[in-house]
């Protein structure tokens, strides 16, 4: 007789074996990043990037329908699943991806059960990782002594053992480029190498067309993070580009608008510690995410919200600026975040239904966003205090997205929801900038384009509401209800009128496709002002030919994959080694 704790047993022991199917995979693709990068197959590099976002819900798929197959009742038994959890807990007492495994056994039973069930008593709402032995931080990291053969060999036994089987264009160099620049940025030019320790995290973090070295110097007063970016020649000999320390710097490579690293970690909670050793203002769900292990840093993020809940008071509102005609997005201002419903009803101006929407999100999810598109996390059925809204803004939701939730009890239910950083509109940043502000932001906006554009994304509206400035003074977008590929936009120069007539007419005196776009009308579209578009059209006069809309399309098309730097040219070293 199967008594009920063996079917507990068997249950949890059958959802761990779908996690580890899981991360074997998802550590798989991962561990060839390295392979990709030195071959420069990029377009790899891209497609690797793209699958690895949906192995997730593949096999949490997979687990839950072996799980209604052979084991579960129609309806829950709750012995039974708190027992279930008891035993899970206890398989993870030692498991290096206990957190990870956690969330997976959520993802599950999420999938099988209502949502009155989703609470402690069932699920991981709280993690129980604290409660046990952590795995060392140390497991991540290699530590180097200069004071044994000193700061130039130590350097280069870093870069040895990063793991790169490709040779060297000139390490020599390299090395020498390091120590200096070494010199000049960090307050540690003075120290001898027994003053000193360098960690190190075992595996680079890969990224589009780079190799990033991440580590510490040590001292007995402080900590100093550094990135080492690794590029490649068209030779397929590498070189060291750069030496980052600055901590804006830092916090832009791991920013929300880049994709993710791929970056081999045994014990991911190991690796976000020494993470948040070097950043201390990033989030774990923002370094879960960074490493690719969007699933739990969603987790990590929703745990953050309830305990921010928990200590504060102040009610959820509508976010500042203009009115989206898309998407509903509210806030709590004591929260960075904004979150965002997709409306019941578009205006007039969309042609285009909820179910665009939600493929034009998902592509934005799984394309490289260049460090100019924000991310999202995606949720379904989230609960929120009903207390914690004020009262304006509940009657504005249930106007304008009353299909996409529900009152039940205590709570307003909202069916399908994303969340994102919450940054400055540019509009309303560029209202109070200063002259000097206003034309580096300008610049940036521009730039934000370009940036989208090589990696073959067409915002849509280009509307300066659509932006975000950063903290770091970055412009990003985020309304992502007309993004297409550039590829599929057929760009224009506008017809010379035949006629005065033509000219005064209410519609236009030439046709206009579906995906028809005429460049030269973006400054005047964008820019009311006529000093801001003075400014815009100063940085980037091309940006309104249709030319060089359609240059960008045609190097798509040749395969090229453009170089987009997460940090300044100017710390770059001499790109002797360079293409």
């Amino acid at each position: 007789m199967v008594t009920q704790t063996n079917s507990a047993q068997r249950i949890a022991t059958l959802i761990l074996k779908g996690f580890q199917h899981h991360y074997r995979l998802f550590q798989e693709i991962t561990d060839k990043a390295g392979e990709r990068f030195q071959n420069r197959d990029w377009q790899a590099v891209q497609a690797a990037a793209r699958e690895r976002i949906s192995f997730y819900d593949v096999r949490v798929r997979e687990t839950t329908a072996t799980l209604q197959k052979h084991l579960l009742d129609e309806h829950l038994d709750e012995p039974l699943w708190a027992q279930v959890k008891i035993e899970y807990t206890d398989l993870l007492a030692f498991h290096p991806q206990a957190e990870l495994a956690e969330t997976f056994y959520n993802s599950v039973f999420c999938k099988c059960f209502h949502r009155r069930y989703f609470h402690n008593g069932f699920i991981f709402v709280e993690t129980t990782i604290d409660d046990r032995i952590p795995v060392p931080v140390a497991a991540e990291y290699r530590s180097y002594f200069p004071v044994e053969e000193g700061i130039r060999s130590t350097l280069q036994r870093i870069i040895r053992d990063a793991g790169f089987s490709a040779q060297f264009a000139d390490l020599e160099l390299n090395i020498e480029q390091l120590v200096q620049a070494f010199s000049q940025q960090t307050a540690q030019q003075s120290l001898a190498a027994h003053q000193l320790r360098l960690d190190v995290l075992r595996s680079p973090f890969y990224r589009n067309k780079a190799a990033y070295v991440v580590g510490r110097i040590v001292t007995r007063k402080a900590h100093y993070a550094f990135i080492v970016p690794v590029l490649v020649n068209a030779e397929g000999r590498l070189y060291l580009d750069a030496l980052i320390t600055d901590n804006n710097q830092l916090s832009i490579i791991f920013s929300f608008a880049r994709a993710y690293f791929m970056v081999q970690t045994h014990a991911p909670s190991a690796l976000v510690r020494f993470l948040q050793s070097l950043m201390p203002h990033k989030t774990l769900a923002e370094l879960y995410s960074a490493i690719g292990l969007h699933k739990q840093g969603k987790t990590e993020f929703y745990r953050e919200l309830l305990h921010h809940l928990e200590r504060s008071d102040d009610q959820l509102i509508a976010a500042p600026g203009i009115r989206g005609l898309v998407m509903m997005v509210f806030t709590l201002p004591s929260f960075p975040y904004v979150f965002k419903v997709i409306r019941d009803k578009f205006g007039s101006s969309k042609d285009f239904g909820r179910e665009t929407v939600l493929k034009r999100y998902q592509l934005v999810k799984r394309h490289d966003r260049v460090g100019r598109m924000a991310d999202t996390i995606e949720y379904s059925n989230v609960a929120l205090p009903r207390a914690r809204f004020s009262t304006d803004l509940l009657t504005e939701l249930q106007n304008s997205i009353g299909s996409s939730m529900e009152i039940e009890n205590d709570f307003v239910i909202i069916r399908h929801l994303y969340i994102e950083r919450r940054m400055t509109p540019l509009n309303i940043f560029l209202e109070y900038a200063s002259e000097a502000e206003t034309e580096a932001v300008l610049d940036d906006y521009g730039q934000a384009i370009k940036d989208m554009l090589a990696a073959n994304i067409f915002p849509g509206d280009m509307l300066l509401k659509n932006f975000g400035v950063t903290r770091s003074k970055r412009v990003v977008f985020y309304d992502y209800d007309e993004v297409q590929y550039l590829t599929e936009m057929n760009f224009r120069t506008i017809p010379k009128a035949t006629s005065e007539q033509d000219m005064l007419a209410d519609e236009p005196w030439y046709s206009v496709g579906p995906n028809d776009v005429f460049p030269e009308q973006i400054a005047t579209f964008v820019f009311h002002d006529r000093r801001l578009r003075e400014i815009f059209l100063r940085k980037h006069p091309e940006l309104i030919e249709a030319g060089y809309w359609r240059e960008q399309q045609q190097s798509i098309a040749a395969g090229e994959i453009a170089d987009i730097f997460p940090y300044p040219s100017t710390i770059r070293f001499n790109k002797l080694c360079a293409d």
